[in-house]
């Protein structure tokens, strides 16, 4: 066989091997692509549930924290060191309802009755104030009130926005608080079409909406944005 002739072949045999070797990169590159485009949405979906999760039980505190203040003060407030200090510092007074009676003095005497043989009462509801209890004892006694104000979410602390104010209804302004958490924030590090596409989610099971929230500043409401799976024990 001419020497020219076997280079060819071999040549051409390499090249085969070569061809084989760029078709197999290529089925295992997308092969793996294919795997991934099914496996990456798992995984975040996965990973956004737990961190929201974080979120969520985050601004149910800061929610309880609120409603004491407003129960103490009668309104609500933006600003993280008040609420640690009525915590700190605060009390609910521990009452008891009673209904009483006594006779109506005027009406008796105007039409000459005497209570003692009937006439007419008058009904009222007493509350007696039995004693005291720290706003803490009651609702902080296991939670970091003076870490309202942030959260950390897989190692990074993300603000929390807090604003408070009144809306006016039946001519009376009624205090209103919102407390917000931006996706953005909350879901670093992943992939961020997957990100884009959950700010725009809108679903019955999902948080819809670029952030998570609770209360409402253009609402009477003290709800948050998030679906009931994330209410659990901790409530």
């Amino acid at each position: 066989m001419p020497i020219t002739k076997n280079i060819t072949i071999q040549i051409d045999l390499i090249m085969k091997i070569v061809i084989q070797i760029i078709l197999l990169a290529v089925s295992v590159f997308l092969g793996y692509k294919i795997y991934n485009s099914i496996s990456e949405p798992t995984k975040f979906n996965k990973e956004k549930i737990e961190r929201y999760q974080v979120v969520v039980d985050k601004l149910k505190e800061l929610r309880t924290a609120e409603l004491a203040y407003m129960e103490l003060t009668g309104k609500y407030t933006s600003n993280f060191d008040s609420l640690a200090y009525i915590i700190e510092t605060g009390k609910f007074a521990i009452t008891q309802r009673r209904d009483t009676s006594y006779p109506d003095v005027v009406r008796n005497k105007a039409f000459g009755l005497d209570p003692l043989t009937g006439g007419y009462y008058k009904e009222e509801v007493v509350i007696d104030t039995l004693g005291f209890k720290s706003v803490k004892d009651s609702l902080f006694k296991n939670i970091d009130y003076r870490k309202l104000n942030s959260v950390v979410v897989k190692g990074k602390e993300i603000p929390v926005k807090l604003q408070a104010g009144y809306l006016e209804l039946n001519n009376r302004n009624i205090p209103v608080f919102e407390a917000v958490v931006t996706k953005d924030d909350i879901l670093h590090g992943l992939n961020p079409d997957l990100v884009a596409a959950e700010k725009q989610m809108v679903a019955v099971d999902g948080i819809n909406g670029p952030v998570v929230v609770v209360g409402s500043m253009e609402n009477i409401s003290t709800n948050g944005n998030w679906p009931v799976r994330y209410d659990g024990k901790k409530d």
